[in-house]
């Protein structure tokens, strides 16, 4: 059983910064990537960033230069500092691990208020 417990989420103005950190436990071989969705209403999900084991990230377009995902091996933690948050970011933020099968965290809102 594989589990993702998500913090961080909450309100905040355009322009101020949130961290959003989520904590897998459980049994697992190994993590091969580790990283942030995010679904707002009526629109699908979408990446946001994720980070692989080596090291190596990828961003979305829309919050390179805003948002840095990191990672903390050993406690199996991987974090997204958001900065210069716009209302367009508004969504809940989904936490994401590949063992290789993939697992999903319950979700953390996130509202940017103008």
């Amino acid at each position: 059983q594989v589990q993702l417990v998500e913090s961080g989420g909450g309100l905040v103005q355009a322009g101020g910064s949130l961290r959003l950190s989520c904590a897998a436990s459980g049994t697992f071989f190994s993590i091969n990537v580790m990283g942030w969705y995010r679904q707002a209403p009526g629109k699908q999900r979408e990446l946001v960033a994720i980070i692989r084991s080596g090291g190596s990230t990828r961003y979305a377009e829309s919050v390179k230069g805003r948002f840095t995902i990191s990672r903390d091996n050993a406690k199996n933690t991987v974090y997204l500092q958001m900065n210069s948050l716009k209302p367009d970011d508004t969504a809940v933020y989904y936490c994401y691990l590949n063992t290789p099968y993939d697992f999903w965290g319950q979700g953390t809102q996130v509202t940017v208020s103008s």
